[in-house]
């Protein structure tokens, strides 16, 4: 029982991935303007960034809940981000923002890593919400 009680204590942490710094900080503004301290709230300007955010978490012993990023970054792209968190972490709930993605790499990244949101850039404030609540129940 003791096990379940610090877990249920542990901040949850949400991660923000984007190559964009406006949109990072007002994803994470809106956010958290909704959740308060409930959620510990972490961004990323690229996936190598996130990568390694992951695994110092990991090393802490937290652990992130719901990553949300941007398809279409410099060096390594949202879809190849996410195949990657999958292998390793494959709980983690998946989220990707975009204006880019047709639908058939989306039906293809949910295939292969499971449900995937997709929201479409500019995205509605309320959705992102609805998104994220629905995410940290699962």
């Amino acid at each position: 029982m003791v096990i379940g009680t610090e877990t249920k204590n542990r901040k949850n942490a949400i991660l923000f991935v984007d190559d964009e710094t406006i949109i990072l900080l007002s994803m994470k503004s809106q956010v958290r303007q909704r959740f308060g301290e409930k959620y510990k709230y972490l961004t990323a300007d690229n996936a190598k960034e996130a990568w390694d955010l992951l695994q110092e978490l990991e090393e802490e012993g937290s652990s992130v809940s719901v990553i949300i990023t941007d398809w279409s970054m410099p060096g390594m792209n949202g879809d190849e981000f996410l195949r990657k968190v999958h292998q390793t972490y494959p709980e983690i709930e998946k989220v990707i923002v975009t204006g880019f993605a047709d639908q058939k790499s989306m039906d293809e990244l949910n295939l292969e890593i499971g449900p995937i949101v997709c929201l479409k850039k500019p995205w509605d404030e309320e959705e992102l919400i609805t998104t994220i609540s629905k995410a940290m129940e699962t």
